[in-house]
């Protein structure tokens, strides 16, 4: 029996960003460094097969640094850390590496800058999230106040409407954000936005490839973790652009097959701590079953790359 034809475009910018790849690579070099264990605190990235395949190599993840023993090497995940937890490390006399992203770490320094000149902080970023707790945990309580949507922007408590400032989670929606920001300007006409948009280019990129290939698509995959903030605002970006069928997959085995009968074209993309093995994997599981056509829909190169800190670049 002849296989069916199917077209799969395959979005490109996709998967790994110079962030989650200076964060592995950060723990790798650790390990290196200093052998096993080394404690990582929180999940490095948002992505199950990174973190066991760093597990095998002797990463060992825990929530808290009331977890690690002071004796032995800790990393800070790439979603960042409130000041408390290096302040508390450095206090237990404990050798820490930061592996948060730089422009993570920029949102960071702009938050802290936008404190010193007496400006309280509006954040705008989802509850819980790794990146948004260490965000906000740049400065004391209450100065930093955190919004979600178009509708908290009206019930937010300011201490002075004149006196504001706004950051935001760097891997948002861009089109939510815009909604957001507008609303903020709209009730705070004195509000401080950041010189350039917060949201980071890889958020960005993988986000505009998706509204270029979705239109197309009788399903779209991203592949990534449930956990993964810029995972599954890529699932609701493909959903506006017009594909109804998008889901999020960790592998290949996740993927519905039932649901796909009689789909002849597919979108394919990846989250930004997702790697290229599991891409391939899925592809495979289409070529498997399918007579494929695949199709790469470059919307962007991406060129940027971040060193790893001195520490791990000085001799043990």
């Amino acid at each position: 029996m002849t296989a069916q034809k199917l077209t799969l475009y395959l979005a490109a910018p996709r998967g790994f960003c110079a962030g989650v790849d200076r964060a592995i690579k950060i723990v790798e070099i650790a390990l290196h460094k200093w052998g096993a264990p080394v404690y990582v605190r929180h999940e490095i990235v948002h992505n199950k097969f990174v973190v066991d395949s760093l597990r095998d190599k002797g990463a060992v993840f825990v929530e808290e640094l009331s977890d690690c023993p002071p004796d032995r090497p800790v990393i800070f995940s790439a979603h960042g850390v409130p000041k408390a937890v290096p302040a508390e490390a450095a206090r237990r006399k404990m050798v820490y590496v930061d592996a948060t992203c730089p422009l993570v770490s920029k949102v960071h320094i702009e938050a802290a800058r936008h404190h010193e000149n007496g400006l309280q902080m509006i954040m705008i970023g989802h509850a819980g999230h790794p990146e948004t707790i260490g965000t906000m945990g740049q400065l004391p309580d209450g100065e930093v106040l955190l919004v979600e949507t178009v509708a908290d922007v009206a019930q937010v408590q300011v201490r002075d409407p004149e006196r504001l400032a706004f950051v935001t989670q760097t891997t948002l929606s861009v089109d939510d954000t815009v909604d957001i920001v507008a609303a903020l300007r709209a009730r705070f006409p004195a509000i401080v936005g950041p010189h350039k948009e917060d949201i980071c280019y890889a958020t960005t990129n993988r986000q505009d490839a998706v509204k270029v290939i979705a239109p197309d698509c009788d399903a779209l995959l991203v592949v990534g973790a449930p956990n993964s903030s810029n995972s599954r605002r890529l699932v609701e970006v493909a959903r506006k652009a017009g594909c109804t069928y998008a889901q999020l997959v960790m592998r290949a085995s996740d993927i519905d097959w039932r649901a796909l009968e009689g789909i002849r074209t597919v979108g394919v993309t990846a989250g930004a701590s997702a790697p290229e093995v599991l891409i391939d994997e899925v592809i495979n599981a289409f070529c498997d079953r399918y007579d494929v056509d695949v199709r790469t829909v470059e919307t962007a190169t991406e060129n940027v790359e971040f060193k790893v800190p001195r520490v791990l670049r000085e001799p043990a």
